[in-house]
């Protein structure tokens, strides 16, 4: 049954390879459901109720992408998309969090309106090959940089910098001192993910993650489950349907500033999810354009799940939902179809009932995957 509904033997892959693959995603994104709520809080908003919803958009995308997509990828809040809502929506422009809801909102919609328009189709048409290509080495050195910075190995320190009459500070990026137990964890998980995947072990990615987590547990890094304030389910009213659409027209910043933000939302999700679609997925093979540089069937559904998602995470209270880039761990890790997808979702799911072990797995046994 699960071989007609996700076609895995046309796409060369097994259901235990999936759902490995599915779980494996997962641990890697599982950062988010903690790390959302605590930027999207300094908003104003309820803590545990952007909690659940971060988990409930997660699942309702992922799955929505398993099933009628059939692609291995994950969905969740974006980072980088849940700060500009904080730091610029709500914090310079003055926005209150429900306009930003409400903002997101349409964003949703208006993406929805490109996809089924062909408007993003034609977007990545126009694409070149060789940029195409230089995006996968793109997403590559992206991932490697979070990789780095997720596991402190790089450290900024502002620096005063003369250039002729004139000085300025400026940011500069230097390696840490390797003397920290979270960087020595991680530099231990580099190793051990190596060895692993130079011997092509099955699920060296999933061994790595549960490895390292448990030579944290030797220097402290990684923490014992605490269920000492753990509510099974904390309640979602203080943020569901709490859009202020009536509060954009009268906003002090003016309507200008409210198009401008909207259309800054759209640009940056617009971008974000092609980059990712096409940077892991003509490598892998999941996504192949024709001759004629026409888009697979495949990749005008994934778009569409990606967009409707962010309507879905509005509603239930949080910024834009977008296709992770940690996607690609779950592909290397063999994950080929929509059960990969499906599998990350029930694992979302089930982290509403298991919070205090999912937040277990410390960033230094996800950094070096």
């Amino acid at each position: 049954m699960l071989n007609k509904i996700f076609k895995l033997k046309e796409n060369n892959t097994k259901v235990t390879t999936e759902l490995i693959a599915g779980l494996t995603t997962f641990m890697a994104i599982s950062y988010i459901i903690f790390i959302n709520p605590n930027i999207l809080s300094q908003t104003g908003m309820d803590y545990n109720s952007v909690y659940v919803a971060t988990i409930l958009a997660s699942m309702i995308g992922t799955f929505f992408m398993g099933i009628f997509a059939n692609v291995p990828y994950v969905q969740s809040a974006g980072l980088g998309l849940n700060a500009l809502f904080t730091y610029t929506i709500c914090g310079t422009l003055g926005f209150t969090w429900e306009q930003g809801l409400a903002m997101v909102f349409i964003c949703g919609v208006l993406n929805v309106l490109i996809t089924v328009t062909s408007v993003r189709k034609k977007v990545i048409k126009a694409i070149p090959e060789f940029m195409q290509e230089a995006i996968t080495v793109g997403i590559g050195l992206f991932i490697t940089y979070i990789g780095v910075k997720s596991a402190g190995l790089l450290e900024f320190s502002v620096s005063s910098v003369t250039n002729g009459m004139a000085s300025a500070d400026a940011v500069v990026p230097q390696l840490s001192v390797f003397n920290t137990a979270s960087v020595i964890v991680t530099l231990i998980g580099l190793v051990i993910t190596a060895i692993l995947v130079s011997r092509k072990s099955k699920n060296a990615y999933l061994k790595s993650i549960i490895l390292t987590t448990l030579v944290g547990l030797a220097f402290g890094v990684t923490k014992l489950p605490d269920f000492a304030n753990y509510k099974l389910i904390p309640s979602l009213e203080p943020t569901f349907l709490k859009l202020d659409f009536n509060g954009l027209l009268t906003a002090k910043a003016g309507i200008v500033v409210v198009i401008m933000t909207i259309f800054t939302l759209v640009i940056s999700d617009l971008f974000d999810t092609i980059g990712t679609f096409i940077g892991t997925g003509k490598k892998s093979g999941i996504f192949k354009l024709d001759k004629e540089g026409n888009m697979p069937r495949n990749l005008e559904k994934a778009l569409v799940c990606d967009s409707s998602t962010t309507i879905v995470g509005a509603l239930l209270g949080t910024s834009n939902v977008t296709t992770y880039v940690e996607s690609s761990v779950g592909i290397e890790a063999g994950g080929r179809t929509g059960l990969t997808a499906v599998s990350s979702a029930l694992c979302f799911g089930l982290s509403l009932f298991l919070a205090p072990i999912v937040s277990c797995v410390p960033m230094a046994a996800i950094a070096p995957i």
